[in-house]
């Protein structure tokens, strides 16, 4: 049996959002007990948040195309009691991530990227806030 707790991280694949969703996959694989996935919007499945104990979201810009599936989705399940990491480096698209996950009860904890002037402690304080939600 898999003791480890699976952790989805969607995109949207813009290079910055793709990069922080790399640094925070490398601070979940490196918790003991926790495993991480990052996955790009278009590709994402509602079956890829069976296994996910917590769940992170970034995007660069509000309303990505990419993005319509899991809108969708996220009106129509109840992930109560399931973290949600949402990051980007736009205060706008923090406000959209944050209303996009308030439908399905997920316990949003969003996190304002500044790119390369991103402090790397607080990304990791922030990212272990989220796993032990």
């Amino acid at each position: 049996m898999d003791t480890n707790k699976k952790i989805a991280i969607i995109t949207d694949d813009a290079a910055p959002t793709r990069k922080t969703a790399e640094t925070i996959a490398a601070l979940v694989g490196a918790c003991p007990g926790y495993s991480a996935a990052v996955i790009q919007a278009k590709s994402f499945s509602g079956t890829d948040l069976l296994p996910a104990h917590a769940l992170f979201l970034g995007c660069e810009e509000p309303q990505p195309a990419s993005f319509a599936y899991i809108e969708t989705l996220l009106k129509h399940i109840n992930l109560a009691g399931r973290s949600c990491g949402i990051f980007s480096s736009n205060a706008k698209t923090l406000e959209y991530l944050s209303a996009l996950v308030r439908d399905s009860e997920i316990a949003g904890k969003s996190f304002e990227v500044k790119n390369d002037a991103t402090d790397p402690d607080k990304l990791k304080k922030w990212v272990q806030e989220v796993l032990q939600k």
